[in-house]
């Protein structure tokens, strides 16, 4: 399959999704770590529309994730690979799903948080994070559960690739790589989600890559016959 306009439209969503989620993340002037902190609400509304866009422009790369997945899984839909592709395809979107819910907590209290206290109290800005506290524990937990079954389904749809050689192999090394990574540090070290920041940019490179060689040369699917 080359040059055609399913295999433009997956390396399409594969490319629009790694630049959305890098150009949110490296364009956001206010980065929420895993709690919320009080002082990070003034320096939000310092920049209150900005942040807001740069973060949904995070968000929506999170779900265009989504659909360029599925999108090459129907692009293997009538060939032996589908019977790994398209579980990998399904369980990494849904763990990429439960990270936006999580991502979209932040993104929601963030907002909301810096116009509620503006104008107020250091004091009344702790108890509003105080406040917080429970809701944003579980979705901590979210958090974890998006990455290690989003890591999940990763090398689940590398075994696809690997072993129906539809793409070059490489690409599926490296997104066994990626994804072993993502559950190990998730699973191995819970209480630093910090470290998961080389996980996501090495997702992203990936889906750059995976994008363009999909739109430039499509999948080669008489290669999965013969397997």
């Amino acid at each position: 399959m080359k040059d055609t306009f399913p295999s433009r439209f997956t390396g399409g969503a594969f490319v629009a999704a790694a630049l959305m989620l890098w150009l949110g993340w490296f364009l956001l002037p206010v980065r929420i770590g895993t709690y919320l902190e009080p002082d990070v609400f003034g320096q939000i509304h310092d920049r209150f529309h900005y942040w807001i866009w740069m973060y949904r422009i995070h968000l929506f790369g999170m779900i265009v994730t989504v659909i360029a997945l599925f999108a090459l899984a129907a692009l293997v839909a009538d060939s032996p690979a589908r019977v790994l592709v398209w579980p990998g395809a399904a369980v990494a979107s849904s763990g990429m799903l439960v990270g936006a819910l999580a991502a979209a907590f932040y993104y929601h209290h963030g907002a909301w948080g810096a116009l509620t206290l503006a104008g107020k109290t250091p004091q009344e800005a702790q108890a509003f994070v105080e406040a917080l506290r429970v809701d944003t524990e579980y979705v901590t937990c979210l958090t974890r559960f998006g990455r290690v079954f989003g890591g999940l389904g990763l090398v689940v749809l590398a075994w696809g690739i690997w072993r129906y050689r539809f793409l070059p192999a490489c690409l599926g090394l490296v997104a066994g790589v990626i994804g072993l990574s993502a559950m190990a540090l998730t699973m191995g070290l819970p209480d630093h989600l910090s470290l998961y920041l080389p996980v996501f940019h090495a997702l992203a490179a990936w889906m750059l890559v995976m994008g363009v060689v999909i739109f430039r040369k499509g999948l080669s699917l008489a290669s999965v016959a013969r397997s």
